[in-house]
Formats: structure tokens, sequence, C-alpha cells
């Protein structure tokens, strides 16, 4: 399938270790989150996917902000990959909340593939609560669905990177154009066992962006895994930061910018909203919903005549069963008019 953030984002909060081994992240590496600069990577990405052949299979966006999460300043970063492989529909879509210091205070993680006759759809929540991460997996094949509930302590989880924080992380890296020896944080794979991530430096090489070539800084990410091969992705980012390719190793799908973002930018490109799977904004939706609701059912409550009266209206409309519902609707109500009380003449008012 396309290439997008899939690997290290399911859940978080599997067994400490991997047969009695407990896996750790290096001192170099918590010492690298401990010393970044989230500022400077406060932009947005936008890169297309294409095949071997250059066919356009879809596109990738980043978006990083300030936000909040329960009044606490955070970083707001939404990530999605969205397109078709031979005619099926795929993606994936991240957004997490992270602190300055890139630790994860809440990751949602969605990913489907729609295949004629079988579908795939995985979604994976997690949050810190009372010195815990908790996770919650869903996980829908065709009709069958798999759900899973695990946490774990955040003592353990000490230089967790997930797919919202790894995209930031390498930014950082790019930006100081060096990549520091030992860089092994801990992350976990999708079958929830404790793995170790690792960075490693690739270089300056050239790459051809909107008909310019220019150098770009490249970072290989390693996936470890405890069952299977680990799998790599190379990354290289343009001097300010931004990503200019990304692309699995060994996968023929790659991840490319076209377009300097300079250029982009005087474009105004204007992104699609996804705001079913930003977290912030259904929070939002779904609160002023409940207030909608609680505000009609209170009228409703004031106003019991609302009740008996439409109900009336539709017991009297079904026996008569009108050929025009309107004509019947206002003959219906139109007595109803009478009933008002009668509004001031504005001449007598003046006398």
């Amino acid at each position: 399938m396309m290439e997008a953030p899939q690997e290290d984002v399911a859940p978080v909060g599997a067994s400490a270790g991997t047969e009695g081994q407990e896996l750790k992240a290096s001192e170099e590496a918590i010492a690298f989150m401990s010393s970044i600069e989230p500022q400077k990577c406060m932009f947005a990405d936008s890169l297309v996917t294409v095949s071997e052949g250059g066919r356009d299979l879809g596109k990738f966006s980043v978006q990083v902000e300030f936000g909040r999460r329960l009044q606490q300043p955070c970083l707001l970063l939404h990530a999605q990959s969205h397109g078709a492989i031979d005619n099926c529909p795929c993606g994936t879509t991240v957004t997490a909340y992270l602190t300055s210091d890139l630790e994860v205070l809440e990751e949602d993680f969605h990913e489907y593939v729609k295949v004629n006759g079988h579908s795939l759809d995985k979604r994976c929540h997690m949050v810190q609560r009372d010195g815990q991460m908790v996770i919650d997996k869903v996980t829908t094949v065709g009709e069958e669905v798999t759900k899973e509930s695990v946490s774990h302590p955040m003592s353990v989880l000490r230089g967790l990177v997930t797919e919202g924080s790894t995209l930031l992380l390498m930014r950082l890296m790019a930006l100081r154009k060096k990549v520091p020896e030992n860089m092994t944080f801990v992350s976990l794979d999708q079958r929830l066992h404790v793995i170790h991530t690792t960075f490693s430096e690739l270089g300056v090489k050239q790459l051809e962006v909107g008909g310019e070539t220019l150098e770009v800084f490249g970072v290989e990410r390693i996936v470890h895994s405890v069952e299977d091969s680990p799998t790599a992705w190379h990354c290289y980012f343009l001097d300010d930061g931004h990503l200019a390719s990304r692309v699995q190793v060994g996968s023929p799908v790659t991840m490319m910018l076209l377009e300097l973002p300079s250029k982009i930018e005087k474009g105004f490109e204007k992104i699609p909203l996804m705001w079913e799977e930003d977290m912030q904004m259904r929070s939002e939706f779904l609160d002023r919903k409940e207030e909608l609701k609680a505000g009609h059912a209170s009228y409703l409550r004031q106003h019991p005549e609302i009740r008996a009266l439409m109900s009336d209206f539709l017991q009297f409309l079904l026996l008569r069963k009108p050929d025009d519902v309107f004509q019947f609707a206002r003959e219906y109500f139109l007595p109803f008019a009478s009933r008002r009380p009668p509004e001031a003449d504005p001449k007598a008012e003046s006398l």
C-alpha cells in the first residue's frame, strides 16, 4: 500500500521488554529531546506520493502549530496521507498533542485500506492519564472487529517516539544538519511489542525540486522489530527544515516535494479540511452539538404545548392524507394567527 504514517504509531503501552529484557532509550536520545527548540519547526509540509513510473498516487501533508490541550500549552500536529493504489483508496491520519520536548500528551491514529470485498481499518488512541499512557485500539478487518485496551506507566516510556513526534524530531535534526550518535529511542510496533527506533545521518545529496537542483540533508530512521526484519525510511530535508522526500527502503512508492515551499505559499494552496480526524475540532463540534441539544430539550420542557400541537397536526395530517401538504398546513395553522396579541398601533403611540 501507499507508504504513510503507520508503522510505530499504533498502540503504545505493551510490555516493557522483550523476553524479559527491558528496552530503554539511550541517554543521548533523551538529552536531544530535552534540548530542542520547537518554535523553529512550526510550518506545514505538502508532498505528493508517486509510483516508480512517476504516476500521481495521492498527497501527504503535515501541519504543526501551537495549541492548547486542557488549558496546557502544547504543540499540535496533524499529518495525513490519502490516495489510491490500484484503484483502492487508502490513507493514514495522525493527530498529536506534544509537549515542547516532544512528550506525547495525546495522539490519535487512523489507517484504512478499502479493497473490493475486503477492507482494513485501524484506529488507535493514546492519552496520558494519572501517570499512565492509556491506549485503546480497534482493528476492523472486513466484518471482524478486534478491540484492545492497555495502559503503561509513563516512567517506562521515557524516550518514547511515535509517528507524530518522529515527524518533528527529524525536522529538528535536519535544521541542525547533524544527527548525534547513538540516537536510540523507545517505540512500539503494531503488535504492541516494545521496540527500538534508531536515527542516523545520511549526509547531503543533490535533489531536484521545482526545476531547481538543491542540497538536501538526509536522515535514516530504522524501526526494529521483535518478530520481523527491521524497516528503514530515508527522509531528506531542505535547509529550512521542509521535507523534500520520504521513502520506505524497498518500496516502489515515494513521497516527494514538487515545488519549493515559498512558491506554494504564494499560491495559497488550500489543504482539504479533515475535521473529523482532528481531535480538537471534533471535540469542539461534539461540545457544541451537546450544548444545542440541551438547549432544545430545555425549551421543549418549558413549552409542553409544542409536543401536543405537533402531535395533533401530524395525526390530522395522516388521517386526511392531503396531496398538497403545504396548503393543508397553512389552513390548519391559520386559526392560530388570531391568538397572537394585537400589535400596537404606531399612530396611537404617537398621540
